[in-house]
């Protein structure tokens, strides 16, 4: 088995080295822009680790794998417009370094470019590999629009809230699993059993997101702590606030929600009634479970041990980012 850093390396020269058509100059350099940006590439180097699993060759899976990050590329890409967001991994964003109009056709091709990955699969699971494609990318689309429509409600449930995020952000890292499990060799069922394992460690990673936003050290976390406060951003955190405050602290939230003069002042508030309801921990309890049903589900994938102890390390890499 290669290790992780191993993994990251042969997908970032792999990236460096896919060359795209030159002309017109302004669809095609976003691209090579947006994907040299780096990232930690977790969701190609499942695709990797899965395919190796199962004692498959990762070079067979390599185009699958660019395949993939190109599609979430492509969504980060759509997601910046619709966020009129300015920065991008501490860069100008392509619609900002360009335009929404370049940015917008530059994501269409990417998606395209996506799909010719994608088939140059073996002939014998091109099926299986792009109905478990096709289905993801559905899903990150329909997690996005739900995400969006919360904007605009007071009265999103936790149910709600956890299908949402297991559709934005966790069919991604399961769809790339699944992906490399057929590509290494693997059953259906043991290639499922692997979709589950990415399923529920996506959701506990979202949920972690969500405690960090509010409680991360920014400087490690990567990003504004409090930044979900600041925007009145649906997450576990709010909504299970909402649902447990009464009296004067529910008087109280709803007020700081209602206010965006004193940003500072509004993080601590709202973070002391967090503290108060004790949704921290409430968070990190919900997040454990999935992590649980996570490892149930690697459990059962019938491959040697020693094997999976490198997904167990990247699960643990991927949750305990350092407060």
């Amino acid at each position: 088995m290669h290790s992780i850093e191993q993994l990251q390396n042969l997908v970032n020269k792999a990236i460096t080295d896919t060359k795209y058509t030159e002309q017109p100059a302004e669809l095609y350099e976003p691209i090579t822009y947006l994907m040299q940006l780096g990232g930690k590439r977790m969701r190609p180097v499942l695709v990797l680790v899965s395919t190796e699993l199962f004692g498959g060759n990762i070079l067979k899976a390599l185009d699958a794998a660019i395949g993939i990050e190109l599609f979430h590329n492509f969504t980060l890409m759509h997601d910046d417009i619709m966020d009129k967001a300015p920065l991008r991994r501490g860069k100008p964003t392509v619609h900002a370094k360009w335009n929404e109009s370049a940015a917008i056709l530059s994501g269409d091709v990417m998606f395209v470019e996506a799909y010719k990955l994608m088939i140059k699969v073996d002939d014998g699971i091109l099926r299986e590999v792009l109905a478990v494609f096709s289905d993801t990318a559905s899903g990150v689309c329909q997690g996005q629009q739900a995400d969006m429509n919360f904007e605009n409600r007071d009265d999103v449930s936790l149910t709600e809230y956890l299908e949402m995020i297991r559709q934005k952000t966790a069919v991604l890292l399961a769809g790339s699993m699944q992906i490399g499990a057929l590509i290494g060799g693997a059953t259906q069922e043991q290639a499922k059993l692997l979709y589950e394992f990415g399923e529920n460690l996506g959701l506990a990673f979202q949920l972690q997101d969500d405690i960090l936003d509010v409680y991360g050290n920014p400087e490690k976390f990567g990003k504004q702590v409090g930044g979900d406060i600041l925007s009145n951003k649906k997450t576990f955190m709010l909504i299970k606030a909402k649902e447990l405050a009464n009296g004067n602290t529910a008087s109280e939230l709803d007020q700081w929600l209602k206010r965006s003069d004193d940003p500072l002042a509004k993080v601590e508030a709202i973070t002391s009634i967090y503290n108060l309801l004790e949704v921290r921990k409430l968070a990190e309890i919900e997040m454990e479970e999935y992590v649980n049903k996570a490892l149930k589900a690697l459990n059962l994938v019938s491959v040697d041990s020693p094997n999976k102890e490198l997904l167990r390390g990247f699960a643990e890499q991927l949750l305990i980012r350092e407060h």
